[in-house]
């Protein structure tokens, strides 16, 4: 599994805007807050993107085409991610469980198909956002 230590210095950039965000940013957000930092072309973002997904820092939440930091970086054991995101106010809370992954993949197996990942986004409104229309 990847370091901290050992990502490029735009990927260390991405990951703290990332982990900085109080919500999914899509890359040209990204660019955009990243431009003082010499970051001139989308394919900037989207390299360092794929490079903190591959070493397992970032998910890219599908339904939102944005990313988020890992709460806790993993290697791609994890293959089963789900996500709840609150329509609300954007907070993202990330649940991988690897007892839920292996019936998922048994599941899927039998069934003849051979999936590399799964993610299972669920959308709603968290607790916060919950407690405060109450």
């Amino acid at each position: 599994m990847a370091t901290r230590a050992s990502l490029t210095k735009n990927q260390a950039k991405v990951l703290d805007r990332l982990e900085a965000a109080s919500a999914p940013l899509s890359a040209y957000t990204l660019l955009d807050q990243l431009r003082p930092d010499g970051f001139r072309a989308p394919l900037q973002v989207y390299r360092a993107l794929d490079g903190l997904i591959d070493a397992g820092f970032v998910h890219r939440l599908e339904s939102m085409n944005a990313f988020v930091a890992c709460c806790e970086p993993h290697d791609h054991n994890h293959r089963m991610i789900a996500f709840a995101i609150c329509d609300k106010c954007g907070h993202v809370a990330e649940f991988s469980d690897e007892e839920i992954g292996r019936r998922l993949d048994a599941w899927v197996g039998a069934n003849g198909f051979a999936a590399n990942r799964a993610v299972i986004e669920f959308r709603g409104t968290c607790a916060n956002c919950a407690k405060a229309a109450a």
